[in-house]
């Protein structure tokens, strides 16, 4: 028996005999046929990621099955979103996991693109889910605003602990990202540009 779980901006979620089904949903804003391409190829995209991370043992889930337009279905992993766990657990320990984690992606030229504690879940270690806007890159600039944008989410989420969090998850992206001292010099760039933006936006009103 299908079971609905969860919708998010492009998708929703389903349970179904132990596995996740995952079907974009349509955007009437958007051309039928532009619409149907861009569902076709993110499912294919995260498709290809999913299988990549299961070929090297990394924690997420695993791809089953893939229908090339817009449904995907893949393993269910039981486990506590991060998001609700992280400020009462080892913190430290579990974000320096999550940087070692992040540093094996990008190594391997994958970005997460939504790397938030909501994408994580724990179940003996972290797991990274919701690959929906991952992509391949080799660019340091990819790599470093996904680390911007899990800084921004521990901010957001966890504020009384992000910033012990987010030096940990440096202190263990650092051990094992291959470009780690560029990417982290270009992540001091996007935070700069980030600054001088909101500045601009004061200096308006």
């Amino acid at each position: 028996m299908r079971k609905f779980i969860a919708q998010g901006a492009e998708a929703k979620l389903y349970l179904e005999d132990g596995k996740i089904i995952k079907e974009r949903v349509k955007k009437d804003y958007r051309i039928k046929e532009i619409d149907g391409r861009l569902r076709k190829f993110r499912t294919r995209r995260e498709a290809k990621v999913l299988s990549k991370l299961h070929a090297m043992d990394f924690p997420g889930p695993k791809l089953i099955e893939s229908d090339d337009k817009e449904i995907i279905s893949m393993e269910y992993i039981d486990g506590p979103k991060l998001r609700d766990i992280l400020d009462t657990s080892n913190y430290e320990k579990i974000s320096e996991e999550i940087g070692k984690k992040a540093a094996v992606m990008h190594n391997n030229h994958m970005i997460h693109g939504d790397l938030t504690t909501s994408n994580m879940i724990f179940k003996d270690e972290v797991y990274f889910i919701d690959f929906g806007l991952s992509f391949f890159s080799h660019k340091i600039e990819d790599k470093a605003v996904d680390l911007h944008l899990l800084k921004q989410a521990l901010e957001s989420k966890h504020y009384k602990i992000w910033e012990k969090c987010f030096k940990a998850v440096i202190h263990g992206y650092k051990k094992e990202a291959k470009d780690a001292e560029q990417i982290l010099e270009r992540l001091k760039q996007v935070e700069g540009r980030g600054r001088y933006k909101q500045k601009k936006k004061r200096e308006k009103k």
